[in-house]
C-alpha cells in the first residue's frame, strides 16, 4: 500500500530556495511513497475564539483534511530571526486543533533548514524540532538536514542537479521512509 509524504514549505517567496530543496527532495522517494505538497500560504491566523464559537474558516478544515491523509511530513524552512516562518507555525499551529485532533500526533517528521547563508538556517531547525516534540511527532535525527550555501547547488534553471546534493537529499528521504517502515 502506497504512503503519503506531506511536504509543507516554509517560504512564500517566488524564488524560494526552500521550495527549489523541497522539489528536488520530493524526487527522491520510492516510488510507492507519493509527496504532496501542502499549501499553508492563505491559512488565517490562528485564533482561539475561532475554534471556541465553532466559526472556523474553512481553510483551515482543508488543511487539516489534507494534512489527514499524510503518514509523514517534511518541513522545509527558512530561517527568520533565529526561529521559523509565522506562515509555517500558524500552519503547526491550525494542525494541532481542536485539542486532542491533531493532525500531527505520531506522524514521523523530517526537518529540512535552508539557508544561503553558512549556518544552515540551525536556529529554524531547531526551533521548529521543539515544537515537533510537543505534537508527537517523532523526528529523524540523522542525517541533519542543514542546507548552507544553497545557492551553489541551484543551477541557472533553478533546479538542483548536483548529483552529490541529490544524494544527501536521498538518504534524507531514505531516513525518513525507515521511520515511516517503522511507525506507521
Amino acid at each position: 500500500m502506497s504512503k503519503k509524504i506531506g511536504i509543507l514549505v516554509g517560504s512564500l517567496r517566488q524564488g524560494s530556495y526552500s521550495r527549489i530543496v523541497a522539489n528536488a527532495l520530493a524526487t527522491q522517494f520510492p516510488a510507492d511513497y507519493e509527496a504532496t505538497f501542502i499549501k499553508i500560504g492563505s491559512l488565517p491566523f490562528f485564533n482561539q475564539d475561532l475554534e471556541e464559537t465553532h466559526n472556523e474558516p474553512g481553510e483551515w478544515q482543508e488543511f487539516r483534511l489534507a494534512a489527514k491523509q499524510c503518514d509523514a511530513f517534511v518541513f522545509v524552512t527558512p530561517e527568520y530571526n533565529r526561529s521559523v516562518p509565522a506562515v509555517l507555525k500558524n500552519a503547526i499551529d491550525v494542525g494541532s486543533r481542536p485539542r486532542g485532533q491533531s493532525v500531527w500526533d505520531g506522524k514521523p517528521a523530517l526537518v529540512i533548514s535552508v539557508t544561503n547563508g553558512a549556518t544552515g538556517a540551525f536556529g529554524a531547525n531547531h526551533a521548529l524540532r521543539q515544537s515537533l516534540v510537543f505534537l508527537n511527532m517523532p523526528t529523524v535525527q540523522q542525517p541533519e538536514a542543514y542546507i548552507g550555501n544553497v545557492t551553489k547547488y541551484i543551477d541557472p534553471d533553478g533546479k538542483i542537479t548536483d548529483p552529490n546534493e541529490l544524494n544527501y537529499f536521498h538518504s534524507l528521504a531514505d531516513a525518513l521512509v525507515a521511520y515511516v517502515e517503522k511507525l506507521v
